[in-house]
């Protein structure tokens, strides 16, 4: 992108350019989407090609599955296996009872937790008078409410004579909640393995061909939406105040059939000195502001790094 930016002839000031119609030059950028695995495998397939536009959804490459559909499919069995062993746990005397038991000892748990956070969260608001004295009233009530129902409800597992089995249920209920977070993340797995597109885009680039090993993290094919597309240019200090966000400018290129319409969405805060990239002899020790404006549809002829020129004439 570099060296078609060195393309720039026009300098940074609107009188160096035709006086019939002051133009800015610049280029185009844009903000690219690399989609990459996050595991590493064989690629399979790559349903894409570099230049194409691409759908939402689309199906954008794949790795090969078999040995993640492996694992997924062992942690379901795994957790369906948990599962079991926690039924087989809760049958007794009293199923339904226990049932009941265990879950309103979950639920005054929780309880109990929350009444904590906001104890600690509001007590030492009180003590700067940040908070009322009947909200720190109100707190400690809470959390001596909730230490008092969990209290109970744990003495009612006691009295049930439950508390040789209880350790065991709560141990089967975690293990449950571990087989279900690895299943969760295989499945997750399985699904950046082969992942669709975000959104509708060009296909810029793609790097790897079916049978080639990819590594985790590495990208497999580069998109540019169209809305991610914008015109960067950047205008004398002396400038900057003739332009506003939302004003109309109009982007042209050498080949291209006609002008395009761009809206400016970004005016830079601060100033700095002409890029080093486009200055010319003139303009290298001017203080320049960057601009950014989006285009109002997609056109094929904006491509990345093309250098163009940006007419501020176009109105507001």
């Amino acid at each position: 992108m570099k060296k078609s930016l060195l393309v720039f002839l026009c300098g940074l000031t609107l009188a160096s350019c035709t006086p019939e119609k002051a133009t800015i030059p610049g280029y185009v950028d844009g903000d690219t989407l690399s989609l990459a695995p996050t595991s590493s495998g064989v690629l399979a397939s790559l349903t894409v090609r570099e230049g194409e536009i691409v759908s939402a959804g689309a199906p954008l490459f794949s790795l090969d599955l078999a040995d993640l559909q492996a694992k997924a499919d062992s942690a379901a069995a795994a957790t369906r296996r948990a599962e079991a062993e926690l039924k087989d746990l809760l049958k007794g005397e009293r199923p339904e009872e226990l049932e009941v038991l265990f879950k309103q000892a979950a639920q005054a748990k929780a309880n109990l937790e929350n009444a904590q956070k906001e104890y600690d969260r509001i007590m030492p608001l009180s003590k700067t008078g940040a908070v009322s004295l009947s909200r720190r009233d109100e707190v400690i009530t809470n959390l001596d409410s909730a230490k008092a129902r969990a209290e109970e409800v744990n003495a009612q597992i006691v009295a049930a004579n439950l508390g040789a089995r209880s350790d065991k249920v709560e141990a089967a209920r975690a293990n449950i909640e571990i087989e279900k977070a690895q299943h969760k993340q295989i499945v997750q797995k399985l699904k950046e393995a082969a992942p669709t597109s975000p959104k509708k885009s060009l296909v810029l680039d793609t790097f790897f061909q079916p049978g080639e090993y990819v590594g985790a993290g590495q990208t497999v094919v580069k998109l540019l939406p169209p809305e991610n597309i914008k015109i960067k240019f950047f205008i004398p200090v002396d400038q900057v105040t003739t332009i506003k966000m939302g004003q109309t400018v109009l982007v042209s290129c050498d080949g291209c059939p006609t002008s395009y319409p761009a809206r400016i969405t970004h005016i830079a805060s601060e100033s700095e000195y002409t890029p080093p990239v486009i200055f010319s002899v003139e303009s290298r020790d001017k203080l320049v502001f960057m601009i950014e404006a989006q285009p109002t549809a997609y056109h094929e002829a904006l491509r990345l790094g093309l250098p163009i020129s940006v007419s501020l004439e176009a109105g507001s």
